[in-house]
């Protein structure tokens, strides 16, 4: 396979558990993974790029977890393209893309599986009951099964990000967890799978996410109460839009437990929305950072 720095060439491509075994013997130095459901965009080129940065050797997965889609969700739309997502990964450089079946993943109904305690209860949690579990499950799957020194995942999932980071820590996993900063569209919008889900008219609406978690930004030094009231400020906005973005939450926390915070907090916080246009359900978030009542 190749080495640090050598891109353009095609990946090898394995779908089976003994092909990655027998590919994984074969690595030499720093292996990093960067877990994916496909359906690559400018994202998970700078997740790649980012991994490129870190490691000798570059895994991508491509898989839609059943697990964490609930009832009604979009499991069986979920955009799957794997042709154009291997293009994408041989233009950044991948070395490695493990494309595994769901029947490779799961050979039967798993009966141990991950419980993501209290963090998975909350904000996105609280939306999407037993999400985080299937997506802690899968993620726990594919460390045991490529093994990376090193694992990258995007801010914008932030609440994935904390929960995976803890999840490491708690039950002694051998991997270190990075996180690669937002792709947003130059007019905001977050760069993500379900955005091509959006009609024209419904990207309009989708770009208030973003609008409120910059207004939220410019009212930090006020503190986090009134970060929260300017990000609600112009959301009051997108009800009214045609068509309406409906609000799943709006909620400022600590960045480790995705607690909600008070107006005396200082130090990082995030800024957390969600919301369904038309269909598609969208998520985005803002890094904050409030100064000591001292400073």
């Amino acid at each position: 396979m190749r080495g640090r720095g050598e891109v353009g060439g095609a990946p090898v491509v394995v779908r089976t558990r003994d092909e990655l075994a027998a590919v994984r013997a074969d690595v030499r130095g720093r292996l990093a993974l960067v877990p994916t459901m496909g359906a690559l965009h400018g994202g998970h080129r700078s997740l790649i790029r980012y991994a490129r940065e870190r490691a000798d050797m570059v895994a991508v997965s491509i898989f839609v977890n059943p697990l964490q889609f609930g009832p009604g969700e979009d499991f069986d739309r979920y955009p799957r393209t794997l042709d154009e997502d291997l293009a994408v990964c041989a233009a950044e450089g991948a070395d490695l893309v493990f494309a595994p079946s769901g029947s490779v993943m799961y050979p039967s109904r798993p009966q141990v599986t991950i419980a993501a305690g209290p963090m998975g209860e909350v904000v996105e949690g609280a939306a999407r009951p037993g999400h985080f579990d299937g997506m802690l499950t899968v993620v726990m799957k594919l460390f045991q099964l490529v093994r990376p020194d090193v694992a990258v995942f995007g801010e914008k999932d932030a609440q994935q990000l904390a929960m995976i980071r803890r999840m490491v820590l708690d039950l002694n996993v051998p991997v270190e967890v990075l996180g690669a900063p937002t792709v947003r569209e130059p007019d905001g919008l977050a760069l993500s799978s379900r955005n091509r889900y959006l009609s024209e008219e419904e990207r309009v609406t989708a770009l208030f996410l973003s609008r409120a978690l910059r207004a939220g930004e410019d009212a930090v030094p006020e503190g986090p109460a009134a970060v929260v009231r300017a990000a609600r400020d112009v959301l009051d906005g997108a009800v009214a839009a045609e068509p309406p973005l409906a609000l799943d939450y709006l909620v400022l926390v600590d960045p480790s437990t995705f607690c909600e915070i008070g107006d005396a907090h200082s130090g990082p916080a995030v800024l957390a929305v969600a919301g369904r246009v038309g269909a598609t359900h969208l998520i985005d978030n803002l890094p904050l950072r409030f100064p000591s009542k001292e400073s």
